[in-house]
């Protein structure tokens, strides 16, 4: 089974990632704040991929 590209594991992360962070901006938190925690997860969900 081939494993999909670093730049597509990223797409998709970000966009997971993505969706909760923007209930979370609706509800109150900073962006700046939300902005992080969506990279940090993409980042770390592309490492977890490339591992497995």
């Amino acid at each position: 089974m081939d494993r999909p590209s670093a730049a597509t594991q990223i797409v998709v992360a970000c966009l997971g990632a993505g969706v909760v962070t923007s209930f979370a901006v609706a509800q109150g938190q900073n962006p700046l704040t939300a902005l992080g925690i969506t990279l940090f997860s993409a980042i770390a969900a592309v490492m977890v991929g490339q591992v497995l």
